[in-house]
């Protein structure tokens, strides 16, 4: 929540906490616990990202999605049989195996959308400011299964 905080300044920390009670709640099954007694044995560029390595690790994860690559590197997550891969690649990856699950999934959160209502056009160009072009791209392909 404080790397969200620190990106989006305009967010109040009382939203965050409430969106992330909704999410806890919604992916009870995808939450790990237990995890904290590895962090202190773990090493990273940025000591702060130890919980993430850490809850991959307990939680038998295969990738890390991140933006924040350069703080993840390879030889690290290799030696635990992980690896950390940017949104837009892992977005694609799932697109490419599964388009249908992927934008029936994507035409409800367009359709759950309240703040603000989102058309597709305004949906993929979010997409694509948030550094996820060449999923936004791949996506306009498949347009017509998001209405």
């Amino acid at each position: 929540m404080a790397a969200v905080l620190k990106f989006r300044p305009s967010l109040k920390p009382q939203q965050l906490e409430r969106r992330r009670r909704q999410m806890d709640a919604k992916t009870r099954e995808a939450l790990v616990t237990g995890y904290e007694v590895l962090i202190a044995e773990l090493t990273l560029p940025d000591a702060n990202d130890r919980h993430v390595l850490a809850a991959a690790i307990h939680g038998q994860c295969d990738v890390i999605v991140t933006k924040n690559l350069k703080d993840f590197p390879a030889a690290v997550l290799a030696q635990h049989r992980i690896e950390a891969q940017h949104p837009d690649i892992f977005l694609l990856g799932h697109l490419d195996r599964s388009p249908l699950q992927v934008c029936a999934a994507i035409r409800e959160v367009i359709r759950r959308a309240q703040n603000p209502l989102y058309s597709i056009a305004d949906f993929l160009a979010r997409l694509s400011n948030e550094d996820l072009r060449e999923t936004a791209a791949e996506l306009a392909q498949y347009s017509y299964l998001l209405d």
